[in-house]
């Protein structure tokens, strides 16, 4: 008798577990729907409310004048450009983003056609060294060199690449913009002639549609100016510089300054200096820097400014990819839901004002201000 009670009884008990397995599950696809709709929501309100990514200059503003040293020798002002749009590009040679779109910049015209800007290129770093690299790649447009960041701070540029479209009047063109692709956008827009001034609104000033300095999501799907605030940070897995892997995830629970770097990027070094003096004074200010290029150059660079927060490395520029832009050095600053926090940082001073702290001087005097003793 006790067999077929058992065969009768078991198919019930398996409806019954299998209908609370199904109605569990349910439940927890209804969380995760609810969360994903509220992350949506939050998306849509930060794209219609965003500001700019990062400081530019007013469109329409006189252009700051200068005037610099070029490679041969003789000095060249930005006014001897003037009467023709102008690409104006802050590079520098040990900028990975930078060598990486050297032979881009000598394939760009220098005869105007199409109204195309012409490149004019301020550098920085070793004249012998900003001298072989034009020469290498055959990049004719004329290349400028800065002592420090005396142009560059001006224009509100505190990273390389980076750069503006300055109009035949010499005024500013365009939004600030930062990575080889954007600039490379820029030097594809067309411009009108000297003295058109067709399409121009109140006191001959261009409308803003003009200015535009990226390309919309129409004309290229991969994402340059960085994501915005409220978007869920992407995860990624990478290998540590001193072995083993490291991943976003592992900060889940914490907030997160996400830097992006490069071993040859000069304002890169500055920030390095200054983010492991602050992790020493801060000791719960989790610091995650993601760099790029040859591990032994990111080692010897760890052990020149003794940094002891992780430092991680992307092949090329995948991770950079995900976040959506391709420049260095940019940060952002992750919650402890893993939610970003604010727009990008672009150059050390925003970075760094992002955890409250105080920018890197911009005299030189950061280029001696090393970490404090172990």
């Amino acid at each position: 008798m006790e067999l077929p009670l058992v065969a009768i009884v078991l198919p019930w008990v398996g409806v019954a577990v299998g209908g609370w397995l199904g109605y569990a599950l349910l439940r927890q696809n209804g969380r995760i729907l609810l969360r994903l709709d509220a992350l949506e929501r939050q998306l849509r309100q930060s794209a219609g409310s965003a500001p700019g990514a990062w400081p530019s200059l007013p469109l329409g503003s006189p252009a700051p004048e200068f005037e610099l040293p070029d490679l041969a020798g003789g000095r060249r002002a930005l006014t001897d450009f003037r009467g023709r749009p102008v690409l104006l590009i802050f590079f520098s040679p040990r900028c990975g983003f930078c060598t990486q779109m050297a032979a881009d910049l000598a394939a760009l015209p220098r005869d105007g056609a199409r109204g195309a800007p012409l490149p004019l290129i301020v550098t920085s770093g070793d004249p012998g060294e900003n001298r072989a690299l034009v020469e290498k790649h055959g990049i004719r447009a004329p290349v400028l060199r800065q002592e420090t960041t005396e142009v560059s701070s001006r224009y509100k540029a505190s990273g390389t690449p980076t750069g503006y479209l300055i109009d035949e009047q010499g005024r500013i063109a365009s939004e600030i913009a930062v990575g080889a692709p954007a600039l490379l956008a820029l030097a594809a827009r067309p411009s009108a002639g000297p003295g058109d001034r067709r399409g121009q609104g109140a006191a001959g000033k261009p409308p803003l549609e003009l200015f535009q300095g990226h390309r919309s999501l129409a004309e290229s799907r991969i994402t340059r100016k960085g994501l915005p605030a409220g978007t869920p940070a992407p995860p990624f897995t990478l290998p540590r510089v001193d072995g083993g892997e490291l991943s976003r995830e592992a900060y889940r629970g914490r907030r997160l300054l996400l830097v992006f770097s490069d071993p040859e990027c000069e304002p890169c070094d500055e920030l390095a200096r200054r983010l492991e003096t602050l992790t020493r004074e801060r000791p719960t200010l989790s610091v995650l820097m993601v760099s790029r290029g040859d591990p032994e150059a990111n080692r010897r660079k760890v052990r020149e400014h003794g940094l002891t927060f992780p430092v991680v490395l992307q092949r090329h520029w995948e991770v950079s990819r995900l976040y959506g832009i391709f420049a260095t050095p940019v940060g952002y600053l992750i919650d402890e839901a893993g939610v970003i926090v604010a727009d990008v940082a672009v150059g050390p001073a925003a970075i760094l004002a992002r955890v409250g702290a105080a920018a890197v001087p911009t005299d030189g005097t950061s280029a001696r201000m090393g970490p404090r003793g172990r």
